[in-house]
């Protein structure tokens, strides 16, 4: 068979394809064409193969690259227009939240990967023996660092995911119902342990209630003393009834100590009464306690806080105080202003709290520091050379301090570490749909003022000889302000 000649004026194929088909004895052609295919490979990978090679694998990596566009395209609006559809479906959503989240780290992890094969595809189509110069050198070397850098954002957002995902699953595994707002507000029960080195028992060493308002997201903390006693427990508690109690609970916390079983009268002392010198360590009291992630202390204290401040409280917080630290270090330490020398430590059990230079383990000194997390651990807890309302108005200025450093720059840069301190830190029954709500919430809330209400004595509150009708009062006044009346224009 006779070619035919070429027309006047046409120019070669290989000068019309120098992707797919270069002049290999041009060593400028080759370089230039090397760097446009490095260039296509990280701007549009597939594109690299689609004009210069296997056109069957450049399809599938550019169908991945625009699928994974389209996707980044969806959360964004989902993120911009749409943020509790994205938070439902991301968090909220219980077993689908963890499909969608398992999803979308195999997607990720998938596209790595893939990128890894376009990248030294390409670089086997740049043919780097044909490329002359420091370009031999440079192109590799250029398509690794920005494969390690794409690769790695693409990692460290799969991590996170998977971070996120297991996160959820171990603190929200299982929950109460989800209950509205009760009269505008959410509130939750926040209580930490007594259970440091050194420290005699798991007793409830800070307990405090949370007020969360469910359109505005303002704050209220109201502490209650640990050793508060003769408090009325809520209406519809069963520790208000002597037959499933066993005995009347006002001769119990009106004065009363078991010293058999070793509890007193105070709020602190039901984790004694209700669980441990119980035979069947209260679940009659609170038979669907653990299959909502609770116990039985933890449900006759929130049954407590509702007697002593007169609102609903359906959810708790349990933060351990270990946990606790691990926190504060995880976000970097928290600035605190302390205003007295405290020790850290505490005496040997029997020894008394007077010599205190014979058993302190360190001071936090006076002035405005960062403290770390076991120096703020002692900051809420030290009580030997101060009172028990001192520690608490510590562990609420410890409280808001944590609240400021939740930072959108703090979380990302520190994401895998505070999720860690977290999962060690935190025990709840918040039902998992109610997290997209909270986190609106929470968003709101770091713009305003946190209340807080403290029931000592400088605030009206008596150690003993409580009028909680006042106290109940004191809680409707400031979370329901009353509305000043006009005065009417004569």
């Amino acid at each position: 068979m006779t070619l035919a000649p070429p027309r006047a004026g046409a120019r070669p194929l290989i000068e019309t394809r120098p992707l797919r088909n270069p002049d290999a004895s041009d060593g400028a052609t080759m370089a230039k064409r090397g760097w446009w295919l490095v260039v296509l490979n990280v701007l549009l990978p597939g594109s690299a193969q689609v004009l210069a090679g296997n056109r069957r694998l450049g399809r599938f990596g550019l169908g991945a690259t625009l699928f994974a566009w389209f996707l980044v395209i969806v959360g964004a609006g989902l993120a911009l227009f749409a943020r509790p559809t994205l938070l439902w479906l991301t968090i909220g959503a219980g077993w689908m939240s963890a499909v969608v989240l398992t999803v979308v780290q195999v997607l990720l992890v998938a596209y790595v990967v893939l990128w890894v094969v376009l990248t030294i595809d390409a670089l086997r189509l740049v043919r780097l023996v044909k490329v002359p110069g420091l370009s031999r050198l440079a192109i590799p070397l250029v398509a690794l660092v920005l494969l390690g850098l794409v690769g790695s954002v693409t990692g460290v957002a799969a991590s996170y995911v998977g971070t996120v995902r297991n996160t959820i699953s171990t603190i929200f595994g299982s929950s109460g119902p989800s209950l509205p707002a009760s009269d505008g507000y959410y509130n939750i029960l926040l209580l930490g342990a007594d259970s440091g080195e050194g420290r005699d028992s798991m007793r409830f060493d800070s307990i405090s209630v949370v007020s969360v308002n469910a359109e505005t997201g303002a704050v209220t903390i109201t502490g209650i003393p640990r050793d508060m006693p003769n408090f009325p427990f809520a209406e519809d508690s069963p520790m208000r009834d002597p037959k499933l109690v066993g005995f009347d609970y006002r001769n119990y916390f009106e004065g009363h100590n078991d010293r058999q079983c070793g509890w007193g009268p105070g709020i602190n002392q039901l984790t004694n009464a209700v669980q441990v010198c119980r035979k069947d360590e209260g679940k009659s009291l609170y038979p669907d306690a653990a299959a909502h992630g609770s116990n039985p202390e933890i449900e006759a204290t929130k049954d407590a806080a509702e007697g002593i401040l007169g609102i609903k409280i359906p959810y708790y917080v349990f933060l351990d105080m270990d946990g606790f630290a691990k926190l504060v270090d995880a976000l970097g330490g928290v600035k605190i202003t302390v205003t007295e020398r405290l020790p850290m430590g505490g005496p040997p059990p029997g020894s008394g709290a007077h010599d205190v230079d014979s058993w302190a383990i360190g001071w936090i000194e006076p002035g405005e520091q960062v403290m770390n997390g076991n120096t703020a651990q002692w900051y809420a807890r030290s009580r030997y050379t101060t009172s028990d309302w001192d520690r608490m108005l510590r562990q609420r200025q410890l409280q808001q301090a944590i609240l400021a450093q939740f930072t959108p720059q703090t979380v990302l840069t520190r994401f895998n570490e505070v999720a860690a301190a977290g999962t060690a830190l935190v025990s709840t029954d918040l039902p998992q749909d109610k997290l997209p709500e909270f986190f609106d919430l929470m968003t709101k809330a770091k713009d305003q003022q946190v209340t807080t209400i403290e029931l000592t004595p400088d605030h009206g509150v008596p150690e003993k000889g409580i009028d909680f009708g006042y106290v109940h009062e004191m809680i409707q006044n400031a979370l329901h302000p009353p509305t000043a009346t006009p005065t009417p224009t004569p």
